[in-house]
């Protein structure tokens, strides 16, 4: 599998390094491989403060306050087929924003390290991107919340 991801920074407060380039594309490889997504994928990752990602919650989500994490996902999953949605050669999956502001302020208020906080909210976005939506249900947020915990295991940043 190919993957293709396009980084844009929309901030100035935390400095983008390659090395959070690296584990961000590692969290999307973990998440694919995990689902079981053998083709070739397009993601787009934005980096912005937490005024940047409250504009963005106003005008898609009519909610005026700043999240962790978007994801606008590309396709709509509606439906009861069960033939797999990425059966495309390339599959461009949508768009990630991660509010750095944010993800650093839960980093120290959970007492993990920024990096796998980025790391969290990057999988977390990416189920979304693929389908999943933890707000539908109890039982769906169950699911989504156990995938996440299998994937940051396998990335070897699971907290006990």
């Amino acid at each position: 599998m190919k993957l293709k991801i396009y980084f844009e920074n929309n901030q100035e407060k935390h400095s983008i390094h390659y090395k959070l380039k690296m584990l961000i594309r590692h969290t999307i490889l973990e998440t694919l491989d995990y689902e079981g997504m053998e083709n070739d994928a397009e993601v787009s990752v934005t980096f912005v403060d937490d005024e940047g990602i409250r504009e963005l919650n106003k005008k898609f989500r009519n909610l005026d306050k700043p999240t962790d994490v978007l994801s606008f996902p590309l396709l709509d999953y509606e439906g009861e087929s069960e033939e797999p949605f990425f059966d495309e050669l390339c599959h461009n999956l949508g768009d990630i924003v991660i509010s750095l502001e944010r993800a650093m302020a839960q980093a120290n208020e959970f007492g993990h390290s920024f990096e796998r906080e980025v790391a969290f909210l990057t999988a977390h976005s990416m189920l979304h991107l693929l389908g999943y939506d933890h707000e539908l249900s109890d039982e769906d947020d169950a699911d989504m919340r156990a995938r996440q915990n299998d994937i940051m295991e396998r990335l070897g940043l699971s907290v006990k």
